[in-house]
């Protein structure tokens, strides 16, 4: 019993360390009631936004997704993120988009356990989107080749949403 009771602690503090961590990631993270920085104007409207992953390259091998995400942070609960790539051709390679259960998986690129949310064929045309539901860390990753996008290709990224603030 006190094996398991120590078990549920270390799990608990595991996910609030990563909902910080990745919170810093962005650098926008401060109290709820803080002003936003001149770096994001953006997103930082009452309304719901649409963002495309990547802005216009896309989804794609060898864009840095982790820098991509705190440039263009803070996201927020119900925003949506698109994940736009092009089918598998001569001169390109496929792309997916899974959703990492946690800090641990996503650091590693360990797919395992990952959910793919969109297979290779979801992102062309107007792209494969995911609305940011919770506030919580949320863990991309591309999942194509075993992983190798991801540990390679830079093809992962961290976001956790925030509530929006009213005005």
């Amino acid at each position: 019993m006190g094996s398991t009771f120590a078990h549920q602690g270390l799990v608990l503090v595991l996910v609030a360390a990563s909902m910080v961590g990745v919170s810093l990631a962005n650098k926008e993270w401060r109290s709820l009631g803080s002003h936003p920085h001149p770096h994001h104007p953006h997103n930082h409207t009452n309304g719901h936004k649409r963002i495309i992953v990547g802005g216009s390259q896309n989804w794609h091998f060898g864009v840095n997704y982790t820098d991509w995400s705190r440039k263009n942070g803070p996201f927020y609960i119900n925003d949506t993120l698109v994940f736009k790539y092009d089918l598998r051709s001569n001169t390109t390679f496929p792309h997916s988009v899974y959703l990492l259960p946690h800090l641990k998986s996503f650091l590693n690129c360990d797919l395992r356990k990952a959910k793919m949310i969109a297979n290779p064929t979801q992102g062309s045309g107007n792209g494969f989107e995911f609305i940011l539901k919770k506030w919580k860390p949320y863990y991309f990753a591309c999942g194509e080749r075993n992983g190798f996008h991801c540990k390679v290709g830079l093809m992962k990224f961290a976001v956790v949403s925030r509530l929006r603030r009213c005005h």
